[in-house]
């Protein structure tokens, strides 16, 4: 007999309909996840599901839609937070000082940052209670890019790209960027845009510098595939699932 997924309800226990968990996650209306399930384009836990009242444990539950994962835990919390400067990467300071939790105290739950920002850095941090998902795209190894924008002082050489996508030797090892473009220049400034997945303390920072740039202003702007977009300082949103689900596959799950 095949052992059952964990995701789908047993017999003894209650469950939730497949649809009503679709359309609680933001799918589209209960006739149209209907629609969607009879089309086969919905998997629980690997598995293609095409009738109707089939009920899953949706906290349990590995759901895609058009093979892209979606949040089906009912407490499920991912947000983009845009960073202000001077506010720490941390839920909380045994000193006072001001913190990203600050800014999602009201929520309620036990929530994991991801992508570290020092206190001087601006931008996109993202706030979740998946510690699954939280782990995997702050590992280096999953290769999840981040993208920056640095304000610098100086005229740019143009095989300035080219040493640091090669590599940089510094106290703590070597290392180098995915990808270097020049933004904008005006006078003695230049707004330069650096992509990178690993994660070391003020890694674009310490690069910069080591090349002749120390950085005036850094704007961490994109993680993996969320956008910070036009996203004000101090400002929380909630992701949507197409975000969500984007996450999860850059990640594998």
């Amino acid at each position: 007999m095949e052992r059952r997924k964990p995701g789908f309800a047993d017999p003894n226990e209650e469950g939730v309909r497949l649809q009503k968990v679709l359309a609680a996650a933001g799918i589209g209306s209960r006739r149209v996840c209907e629609e969607i399930i009879e089309m086969g384009r919905v998997t629980v836990d690997g598995k293609k599901v095409t009738s109707q009242g089939m009920r899953v444990k949706p906290e349990r539950a590995v759901i895609h839609v058009d093979g892209l994962r979606i949040s089906s835990a009912p407490d499920s919390f991912y947000v983009a937070f845009n960073k202000p400067q001077g506010v720490l990467s941390a839920m909380h300071d045994p000193e006072g000082r001001q913190t990203v939790g600050d800014y999602v105290a009201d929520r309620g739950q036990r929530l994991f940052h991801v992508g570290r920002l020092d206190a001087e850095t601006e931008g996109l941090i993202l706030l979740m209670n998946d510690g699954e998902l939280a782990n995997r795209l702050a590992h280096p190894s999953f290769g999840v890019q981040k993208t920056y924008l640095a304000r610098v002082e100086g005229v740019i050489p143009r095989d300035l790209g080219k040493r640091l996508r090669e590599g940089v030797e510094l106290e703590d090892g070597f290392a180098r960027v995915d990808s270097f473009k020049m933004v904008d220049a005006v006078g003695k400034n230049a707004l330069v845009e650096v992509v990178i997945h690993e994660g070391r303390k003020h890694i674009v920072r310490r690069l910069l510098a080591e090349v002749g740039f120390p950085v005036n202003r850094l704007v961490r702007t994109h993680f993996g595939p969320i956008a910070l977009g036009d996203q004000r300082p101090g400002k929380v949103r909630n992701l949507n699932q197409q975000e969500i689900g984007a996450l999860y596959k850059a990640v594998g799950l």
